[in-house]
């Protein structure tokens, strides 16, 4: 098969060459044939002849030229050598006629057939002794009709085999941006997993760590504490991070999958706690009934505050804290805001680009081992893009600015209607 692929591709690749062994061929059959009683092979028919054959090493390049030509030299044919006799060099412009026929739109090649035939059979009544309805004139329509038709059909089915190529093509080029637009939308996913996982870890481990090396020599009670925090948060983190590379690395469907609650605002008192315990002033107010929720709202409540409250560990200095849960008849409002040193934003094209203020790291003037001390214009990370993406996910809608005054507020609509379920 691969042979007769590669003999095909060699063929296409040298048309002239293909054309000429064609013509050559023709030449043999048509005009070297051993000469009929009625019709000797005369010098000007060999001449006509060549030319005509000659002409068809052209066809594919100029295919209404070449008709053009064998058909004017088989009318020279008629009138000078054979009359109303039929030749073998009826047979070149039948040629010449189904290739043209295969290059060109149906209309425009059974036009130029129909004048063929007519001019033909004009020849053949005008200069020799045959009736219209002759067989002759019959035979020679009947050559011209049936080159058209097979050119015709050899376009059409070219058209098909295109058309079924590109639907092909389309296909398989549609197929190829759905699994890269499933391949990018997981390793967003992914990414959003392990920065929420790990971002408020390794927020509190250096708060921490900075206490500790700020006590270690006055106060080596309050340092072992922060120590021991730092060994809980880290502890903490491994496991979520052996947890979610646990999963990813899981071979089966995600139906096998072992899977753990994912976490919601029940666990909001513990994460609350976390900061708390590493010195960060956070005073939470719910509002409203709660309810069960869908488990994408709860999990993206949950990542909002806690997105939140790590960068404000990380940006704040010495702040407060507010976070606001409020469960509205069709939604859910979560709302953030501290009274730190903060963050501004800088909008445009129609995205938000967080930026840090000058210093504005964990203590004013002194930048972390996670966020060095920052100029203006320096990007904040990816932490407020995944907070967006999350509440953008489910259909809510996500907006971060500096507070009135001082500090900075996170503020996320989420859709959560008193008819949903979990």
């Amino acid at each position: 098969m691969s042979r007769l692929i590669g003999l095909r591709d060699a063929i296409r690749a040298r048309p002239y060459l293909v054309d000429t062994v064609i013509a050559a061929v023709t030449f043999a059959v048509t005009v070297m044939a051993p000469p009929r009683e009625n019709l000797p092979l005369t010098p000007t028919g060999v001449v006509l002849g060549s030319v005509m054959c000659a002409a068809l090493v052209f066809r594919r390049a100029w295919p209404r030229v070449v008709v053009a030509v064998t058909l004017a030299a088989l009318v020279a044919h008629v009138v000078v050598v054979v009359g109303g006799t039929r030749s073998t060099l009826d047979l070149i412009p039948a040629i010449a006629i189904a290739t043209m026929a295969t290059h060109s739109p149906r209309r425009a090649a059974w036009t130029v057939g129909a004048i063929c035939a007519l001019v033909l059979a004009a020849a053949r009544i005008t200069f020799a002794d045959v009736s219209w309805y002759g067989p002759e004139v019959a035979g020679q329509i009947a050559w011209i009709g049936m080159a058209t038709a097979a050119g015709d059909s050899a376009r059409s089915r070219r058209a098909y085999v295109a058309a079924v190529e590109e639907r092909a093509r389309r296909a398989e080029q549609t197929r190829e941006e759905e699994a890269q637009r499933r391949v990018m939308e997981e390793r967003l996913r992914i990414a959003r997993e392990l920065h929420d996982v790990l971002a408020h870890h390794i927020a509190l481990i250096n708060v921490q760590a900075q206490v500790a090396s700020h006590v270690m020599d006055d106060e080596p009670r309050q340092a072992r504490e922060a120590l021991g925090h730092i060994r809980q948060a880290g502890r903490a983190a491994l496991d979520e991070l052996r947890t979610t590379v646990g999963l990813l690395r899981q071979p089966g469907t995600t139906e096998e999958l072992p899977t753990e609650p994912a976490p919601g605002l029940d666990r909001l008192p513990q994460l609350i706690s976390s900061f708390t315990s590493a010195g960060l002033r956070v005073d939470c107010h719910l509002e409203g009934t709660p309810r069960p929720l869908p488990s994408p709202v709860e999990l993206t409540a949950f990542r909002v505050v806690q997105e939140a409250l790590t960068n404000v560990s990380k940006h704040a200095g010495d702040a407060t804290t507010r976070v606001r849960i409020t469960y509205g008849h069709r939604d859910l409002t979560v709302d953030v805001t501290d009274d730190g040193l903060g963050l501004t934003t800088a909008t445009g094209a129609g995205a938000t680009r967080t930026t840090l203020r000058a210093g504005a790291a964990v203590r004013a003037g002194t930048g972390t081992a996670a966020e060095p001390e920052a100029d203006a214009g320096t990007p904040a990370g990816h932490g407020l893009v995944g907070m967006r993406e999350r509440a953008l996910s489910v259909g809510g809608t996500f907006s971060v600015g500096p507070s009135p005054g001082r500090g900075f507020r996170v503020h996320a609509v989420l859709p959560a209607p008193e008819t949903s379920a979990l």
